[in-house]
């Protein structure tokens, strides 16, 4: 069975997107492919049709795939709770919660299953693309490694090894990580690719010639600098801080913000700039402000306030333009109660009392994907129900008070017929929250939010793009710039491919 590692020097030198670069090439070749990442460690994630949990990269890898998103693309989901800990989630469900030294020790206990898991996949896909995660030279963490080397000498993969030009140092970074790496190791290893180059490849040529005589790997090939509507792997990158366009919808910056690509189909939309705040002096005055999710509600809600953040949002309030998601719905409550330590060791705290709302937190997650409907009684302005569509990972239990409506009726859950009341708005109308992640996803809801804030400053109404369209378009242009930058025959010769 024909596999391939795609490996990095760091953390966010680019693996997630080649990966997703070679999913798409491999299948526009006509092969079946599959992407497959170990273990992600990520507040990016996701829930398939089961109601399983997984990554977000995996999730556009499997669209470059051709696939629906399933967790054997990512049996181990690490969310990070605190600095020194992460609640672990292994085949789409909560396994428990861990630090760092204890979750070094339960990987030897995964190993075998991850192994079987692997073997599965093989019998039934052409290719499978793997990704490593951060460097494989860290060799402190070289002992029980489920994710880089140890990965690919499980299921005996070759390797590709991935530095970013764009940080510096790139020639260092690859020749450095190749050193550290045993010599079982090195000769796993196929060959190099720089990523993220910017300038005049004539001058990179000479380096390249060095790089491959002191390696003694060739170099696969240079990957431009690019941009493109595909949404970011982790928190990793870089967020924006600026308005770039001419209606600005602002995020808040939580300290342990989780699927900020909740945003990415609103950043599609023409006119719109999205930007994230971290302190007071960036709030300035948005168009729409939304607080996101967190895996933290408690911790982040308690740094809202100690910024003075939560006094800016009070006073913005009053004619501004609110949505929150997952856990910033919760924020915008009344009272949150954590009774069984659940988040942390808080048991209760005022929220920002923005809606009519309070949570409790529960031992059991939430994990569903919905549909739904927005009565066009509830919201003003709107002649017909909006649909939309997303998914909720959650901890709590919110109810709703009598000086807010419940804001979207859901129909479907996990595929099945349901009846029941998601997410509140206020009397108002301005400030609404649901705990619906990819809520504006879908057109009709992402729509009307969008030109509602372009009817305030006079912007003619737009129709907007499915986004889910857009996002096949990007997949596309990145599979054509990726294979114009790389060797594909070499890529094809290194994973056991004759063309």
């Amino acid at each position: 069975m024909a596999k391939i590692m795609v490996q990095g020097t760091a953390s966010s030198v680019g693996k997630s997107i080649l990966v997703t670069a070679l999913c798409r090439i491999f299948k526009q070749d006509g092969y079946s492919v599959c992407p497959y990442k170990s273990q992600n460690m990520s507040l990016n994630s996701y829930i398939t049709l089961d109601g399983k949990e997984m990554g977000r990269a995996q999730v556009l890898q499997a669209y470059a795939a051709g696939l629906e998103p399933e967790v054997y693309m990512n049996p181990i989901l690490l969310k990070p709770t605190s600095d020194k800990k992460c609640q672990i989630v292994f085949n789409g469900e909560v396994y428990g919660n861990s630090d760092a030294k204890g979750y070094h020790n339960l990987k030897v206990e995964f190993k075998d299953e991850l192994k079987k898991g692997f073997e599965e996949l093989e019998k039934n896909f052409d290719i499978i693309v793997m990704e490593g995660a951060g460097s494989p030279a860290e060799i402190n963490l070289r002992e029980n490694d489920i994710v880089n080397m140890g990965m690919a000498e499980l299921v005996d993969a070759p390797v590709v090894l991935v530095g970013d030009i764009d940080k510096g140092g790139v020639f260092a970074s690859l020749v450095g990580t190749l050193i550290l790496l045993s010599e079982e190791e090195r000769a796993r290893v196929k060959g190099t690719i720089i990523n993220k180059f910017r300038g005049d490849i004539a001058l990179l040529e000479p380096g390249l010639k060095m790089l491959e005589d002191i390696s003694k790997k060739q170099c696969l090939g240079v990957v431009p600098h690019f941009t493109l509507a595909l949404e970011d792997e982790d928190g990793a990158v870089e967020l924006n801080k600026q308005v770039t366009d001419k209606i600005d919808i602002a995020v808040i910056k939580l300290p342990h913000i989780s699927n900020f690509t909740d945003f990415d189909a609103l950043s599609s939309e023409e006119d719109v700039s999205i930007r994230y705040i971290t302190n007071v002096r960036e709030f300035k005055n948005p168009d729409l402000l939304i607080i996101p999710g967190t895996k933290n509600t408690l911790g982040d809600l308690q740094a809202l306030k100690i910024s003075g953040l939560s006094d800016k949002i009070l006073e913005y309030s009053k004619e501004g333009e609110i949505i929150g998601i997952c856990g910033g719905y919760q924020i915008l409550g009344k009272t949150l109660e954590d009774p069984l330590g659940v988040e942390t060791n808080l048991k209760v705290m005022d929220g920002l009392g923005l809606l009519d709302i309070k949570t409790v937190f529960e031992e059991k997650k939430v994990t569903t994907r919905v549909e739904g409907t927005i009565n066009s009684k509830v919201i003003e302005g709107i002649e017909e129900n909006i649909d939309l569509y997303g998914y909720e990972i959650h901890m709590g239990k919110t109810t709703v008070g009598e000086d807010a409506m419940p804001l979207v009726k859901i129909n479907k859950k996990n595929n099945h017929v349901e009846n029941y009341f998601d997410g509140a708005i206020n009397k108002k109308g301005n400030i609404l929250g649901t705990y619906i992640h990819g809520v504006f996803d879908g057109v009709n809801f992402r729509q009307y939010v969008v030109n509602k804030l372009r009817a305030k400053k006079g912007i003619e109404a737009k129709a907007s793009m499915e986004y889910e369209s857009l996002r096949d378009k990007e997949l596309d242009r990145l599979a054509d710039i990726v294979r114009k930058s790389l060797d594909m025959d070499k890529i094809y010769e290194a994973i056991g491919i004759k063309r």
